[in-house]
């Protein structure tokens, strides 16, 4: 699959926002797609964020095979970032804020040798597309403070919300950067959804799906479909997806199969092997 080069006007605009609030930010959390922990991770927010304290959180852990995400985690503390497994469906987002806590400790220990004690926490939370931020932040808020949706891009600006303990968060619209040059890393935002179906032909992507698959999860496919799930036409026929003359609907199966797997139903996979 080629590079993706899609930067719409709202992320130009968030990225150039972002710049000059950093110096108010305390923690960056940054939300990686747990199914893909490697490119699901902006390399712009490393650059934005130098010199803060950094919290990288695998979310949607539930959709992802747990000893990947356990690899994966170790692998990002050992380039020096805290790091923790999330489902925000499910709840625990509340540690996440506790660990951002956490990491200002050394900071609230100065300030409060200076008479300043109760400051507020500021925190950014950053993430592609359809990384789940904003059901997040809606489980810290207790309430809808962010628009969710399947759809990638719908938070279209900052907020700040204020929650319980002296903690303000900052969130932002999902920011890709503007020209990914790593095919791998455009493919596999494009299988999870990160990216909007209409930059992809479907059943050319639902076909990379099925060699990725073959490789990262072989039983999956099989186990989905039965036999001959290595081809298009051979999930179309496992299904009944038939038109007129028996041909095979590959069209309905490249749907089907990719919104599957996006839901979980083929189990628990991650795309990316961690190779540490």
């Amino acid at each position: 699959m080629d590079a993706i080069n899609w930067y719409p006007g709202h992320m130009t605009k968030t990225m150039r926002e972002l710049r000059k609030l950093m110096p108010v930010i305390d923690v960056v959390v940054e939300l990686l797609d747990a199914r893909i922990p490697a490119a699901s991770k902006n390399p712009d927010i490393d650059v934005l964020a130098r010199g803060k304290r950094r919290l990288i959180v695998l979310n949607k852990a539930d959709a992802a095979d747990p000893a990947e995400t356990s690899r994966w985690k170790a692998r990002y503390e050992k380039l020096g970032f805290a790091a923790m497994p999330l489902n925000s469906l499910g709840g625990g987002a509340g540690a996440v804020i506790a660990k951002a806590r956490e990491l200002c400790a050394d900071r609230d220990a100065r300030l409060a040798g200076r008479g300043r004690v109760g400051a507020s926490t500021r925190v950014l939370v950053a993430g592609v597309p359809n990384v789940g931020k904003s059901t997040f932040i809606n489980r810290l808020a207790g309430r809808n403070a962010a628009r969710t949706a399947d759809t990638p891009g719908v938070t279209r600006g900052r907020q700040w919300i204020t929650l319980a303990g002296g903690v303000e968060l900052l969130d932002t619209p999902g920011v890709l950067w503007p020209r990914m040059n790593d095919s791998d890393a455009s493919l596999m935002l494009a299988l999870v959804g990160s990216v909007k179906a209409q930059i992809t032909d479907g059943e050319s992507l639902a076909a990379e799906l099925i060699g990725v698959l073959a490789e990262a999860a072989p039983p999956a496919l099989s186990g989905r479909y039965g036999e001959g799930a290595e081809t298009l036409e051979g999930i179309a026929r496992s299904r009944g997806f038939l038109r007129r003359g028996g041909v095979p609907d590959t069209e309905r199966a490249a749907i089907t199969l990719l919104d599957e797997f996006r839901a979980g139903k083929l189990g628990r996979i991650t795309l990316e092997k961690c190779r540490v």
